[in-house]
């Protein structure tokens, strides 16, 4: 007998309503699972996850069956912020303690589980010159004291005015063994300093004994600008083990017993203000180094800038050099290497049980992957001929190198095709603007009529870094798309900036010339290139291809009416961790968003709203085998990008049984 349409109709609503009925049940079970407390307990001892920067957890209670499920379990707020501080920092867990940094150096520890705070240090850095205040995070070390005697355990913090404080770590207490009353001063024999000119944003590493800094040092500003030296302080005591003064190998250093007899370390050389990665095993640090001064300049260098956007494998009981890999030759693009050096074991080697291996990811949006007893790249790394010229008195370099594997991450040229606008009026504008500007891709020279510097100055990758998982032989990474126009200009010429369209002004001084940056932009403030303008990737390490790639971001706080509905990626600051639940999890964008990936297909999992943007690379860790798995976020903001400061930091969890 044959049925109506009416009752065909009625037929499918009933299977429709069943089937309803029957994903509802599927749900509602998922979401009553009960949560298995078994498996790895797993802490997060280094603000990179490990001494390496791996940025992995083994912890596994929250994977990609119940990570939909995450709920906020609490929230502390320092009160230590101001419109221009930036909360950049990843705590650290100490025992059953979360510990960390404020941007303006105070250090707190609350309880990993609840959120409540133990102890507080506040130390009261002078700000001059400061017009960002930041900290990514404090390093933890234990050294041997006799019976009952307090600092055992130790949090090492460096300042914003150029300080190292030891504090117990179990009160918050000053360690009064470590150098004078607890501080070594970082300025002994620096030489003469500006306000704000020479300080720490990044933690120390400490590893074999010695507690290693680096440091900022302001870009652009002159020639002879403090040096780059990179020191050990025994852990103990804080006395000065070691200095690596970064000169060629025609000068002579200057070393710690130079700088004890009254001597001043080397002017102008290039700096580490990134973080460092330790190797108990090989005794080593691994140090991720910057620009020599001036950074668009080199005609004055005079050889200063042999390990400018280095990464230098050092002994770290005496400072030796072991050796070096350079990732720019004459760097005059600001390319300085902002990324922490990942330590990793690469699949394959002659037993195939694998072998050292490092990870080095840089502004240019190059992965070059290392064996790190050596510093010999693991697949071939090409030179490839740059773009030569320039402006007056400064030397190119004929070519440069370029991984073959991983591929690079960013494209390297902007053909006028693929000039970009959100509309045709805009489009035409973006177009007028290259049009005007010297564009032959990737190393093309800064210059008097301004040059296109794509990939921008600010990554590619910066200081987020990578994170990787050994055991499935994965690298995760963001970056994003941003070009920055760089123009030159002779000194004479600069006498007033008033009216011009670039901005970001670097006096040079000692040289012929002042340099402009900004970013390149159509008037309405969007973007000359197309999108993805932010990026998520993963890379499988055995073969250097890459897995899968996704955009990271929306356009939800830069363009409120539909830029929600749009996954363009934003420009991203910090960086990812993975664990063994098989998640990637992310702040890093400009749309207030902590999110979690499926690891394998990069498929997003989970997101929540922040208060405000994450521009901080968050952590996870357990407490006990009883305990829950916490994923930790500093929701703080970013200053120079617009993004609103905060003080949140954030912990999530699977509801409690």
């Amino acid at each position: 007998m044959r049925r109506s349409g009416t009752s065909r109709g009625m037929l499918r609503s009933r299977w429709t309503l069943l089937a309803l009925v029957l994903l509802s049940g599927l749900v509602a079970c998922g979401a009553d699972e009960a949560i298995d407390y078994a498996g790895p307990v797993d802490g997060w001892d280094h603000v990179g996850g490990s001494l390496g920067g791996s940025r992995f957890s083994a912890n596994a209670q929250i994977d990609r069956r119940n990570v939909a499920r995450l709920e906020e379990a609490w929230r502390f707020e320092s009160g230590d912020v101001t419109p221009t501080t930036s909360l950049q920092v990843t705590p650290i867990l100490v025992e059953d303690a979360l510990v960390f940094c404020t941007p303006r150096n105070q250090v707190v520890s609350i309880d990993a589980e609840e959120g409540t705070e133990r102890w507080r240090f506040d130390a009261k850095p002078a700000l001059d010159g400061i017009y960002n205040p930041l900290c990514r995070g404090v390093a933890h070390g234990r050294v041997e004291v006799a019976a009952g005697e307090a600092c055992a355990s130790r949090i090492y913090l460096g300042t914003l005015d150029a300080r190292l404080i030891a504090l117990d770590a179990e009160t918050g207490a000053v360690c009064g063994d470590f150098g004078e009353e607890g501080t070594v001063d970082l300025l002994h024999g620096i030489g003469e300093t500006r306000d704000g000119e020479y300080y720490m944003t990044s933690p120390p590493t400490v590893v074999a004994g010695r507690v290693v800094t680096g440091a900022w040092v302001t870009d652009g500003q002159r020639v002879d600008a403090p040096g780059g030296v990179i020191r050990g302080w025994d852990a103990k005591t804080g006395a000065l083990a070691w200095a690596w003064d970064p000169v060629p190998g025609d000068m002579d250093p200057v070393t710690a017993e130079d700088v004890a007899a009254g001597a001043t370390y080397t002017r102008g050389t290039a700096n580490a203000w990134s973080m460092l990665s330790g190797d108990e095993a090989l005794g080593r640090v691994y140090v991720p180094m910057g620009n020599a001064a001036p950074d668009h300049y080199g005609g004055e260098r005079h050889g200063l800038g042999r390990y400018s956007s280095a990464v230098v494998a050092l002994d770290a009981r005496t400072g030796a050099l072991e050796w070096d890999f350079k990732t720019v030759y004459h760097d005059v693009w600001d390319y300085d290497v902002a990324s922490q050096p990942v330590l990793y074991t690469h699949p394959g080697g002659p037993d195939g049980k694998g072998f050292p291996a490092l990870a080095q990811a840089t502004k240019m949006g190059h992965v070059f992957l290392l064996d790190r007893r050596t510093g010999e790249p693991i697949f071939p790394v090409e030179m490839i001929d740059a773009p030569r010229g320039g402006v007056t008195g400064e030397v190119i370099a004929k070519q440069q190198p370029v991984p073959t594997k991983p591929a690079p991450l960013h494209p390297h040229a902007l053909p006028d095709e693929d000039v970009w606008g959100l509309t045709p009026i805009d489009r035409a504008q973006c177009r007028e603007l290259v049009g005007s500007l010297r564009n032959d891709g990737i190393f093309t020279p800064p210059s008097a009529e301004g040059s296109i510097v794509y990939p921008g100055l600010g990554g590619g990758v910066n200081w987020g870094s990578v994170s990787v998982d050994e055991e499935r032989g994965r690298l995760v990474v963001n970056s994003m798309h941003n070009p920055f126009i760089v123009q030159v200009i002779p000194r004479e010429e600069a006498t007033s900036l008033e009216g011009t369209d670039l901005v970001g002004a670097q006096p040079q001084e000692g040289t012929p010339y002042v340099t402009l940056r900004a970013p390149l932009l159509s008037e309405w403030g969007m973007p000359c290139t197309p999108p993805p303008w932010g990026l998520l990737t993963s890379i499988d390490l055995a073969t250097g291809e890459v897995e899968w790639q996704r955009p990271l971001g929306n356009l939800r706080e830069l363009a409120p009416a539909f830029g929600r509905f749009f996954e363009w990626g934003t420009p991203n600051q910090g960086g990812s961790i993975q664990t063994a639940g098989g998640l990637v999890f992310i702040g890093a964008t400009l749309d207030r968003t902590f999110r979690a990936f499926d690891a394998e297909t990069g498929e997003m999992l989970w997101d929540a709203l922040l208060p405000t943007s994450a521009n901080a690379t968050p952590m996870t860790y357990r407490v006990g085998p009883e305990g829950r798995q916490y994923v930790v976020i500093a929701a703080g903001g970013h200053f120079p990008l617009g993004s609103p400061s905060d003080d949140a930091i954030i912990a999530y969890a699977l509801p409690e049984d």
